[in-house]
């Protein structure tokens, strides 16, 4: 069962981009806060539910080319969803090929090291957890 309490069935082919992101973001919120849009973290620079630093909602609002966010926002869980959306749009281009579960984790690691985070080796920890949770996710929604 997924984070959200929604079965997804998917095959190894390639996955669209929503397809992704409605696996991912839950994993993500998991990951980062269990849910809770009063997180704060980071020495208090990154806050809601995924965890967002100003610097993020800067890019997202320079990437749509307004201010639509403002930095409250990163405690509203949809508008928290709506930025990484966003986000995964814009800078994650080539995963297709990937299995599902290889573009999670791409995708994971880019949440927490930037755009260049799947080139980083400080973000394989966390694209494992994404792996793991995915994992347990899988087995638990392919269980009889």
């Amino acid at each position: 069962m997924h984070p959200s309490g929604n079965v997804i069935v998917v095959t190894r082919k390639a996955v669209k981009m929503e397809v992704v992101l409605k696996i991912l973001i839950p994993i993500l919120i998991t990951i980062e806060s269990g849910g809770d849009t009063k997180a704060i973290g980071d020495n208090g620079k990154a806050v809601g539910c995924l965890q967002i630093h100003k610097m993020m909602v800067d890019d997202v609002n320079r990437i749509i080319g307004a201010k639509t966010f403002d930095y409250q926002d990163r405690y509203d869980k949809e508008a928290s969803i709506e930025m990484a959306k966003i986000y995964f749009r814009h800078y994650i281009k080539k995963t297709q090929r990937l299995s599902l579960e290889d573009q999670l984790v791409f995708m994971g690691r880019s949440w927490v090291g930037g755009p260049n985070g799947p080139n980083k080796v400080a973000s394989i920890p966390y694209g494992e957890k994404v792996r793991e949770l995915y994992q347990s996710i899988e087995k638990e929604t392919l269980r009889p």
